[in-house]
């Protein structure tokens, strides 16, 4: 079974970020520039968060994983529309 994760990071170098944006682009959708909305089976996030962690520098960077049930991430405000589109499966209201 899928479940939503929305995946935040803070990467201090140019290289090591366009590495990471590329692994989450593989896995989720991007909705803000180091913003991904994904849905993943427990060992797609497990196999997404390896890689990820493969690729970071603990002391510099920073990645967090929030996992949101259905009650949870609905409704939420969204506003404007930017170049990222938002995830399959989701009602957002636009402002």
């Amino acid at each position: 079974m899928k479940e939503f994760y929305l995946v935040c990071y803070d990467i201090s170098d140019e290289r090591r970020l366009q590495r990471v944006a590329k692994v989450m682009e593989d896995y989720g959708t991007r909705v803000l520039y180091s913003v991904f909305e994904c849905f993943l089976t427990p060992s797609e996030f497990e196999a997404m968060k390896k890689t990820v962690e493969a690729i970071m520098d603990e002391l510099d960077d920073k990645v967090r994983y929030y996992k949101l049930c259905a009650s949870c991430r609905r409704p939420f405000v969204h506003l404007g529309y930017g170049k990222f589109r938002r995830a399959e499966n989701d009602d957002a209201l636009v402002i």
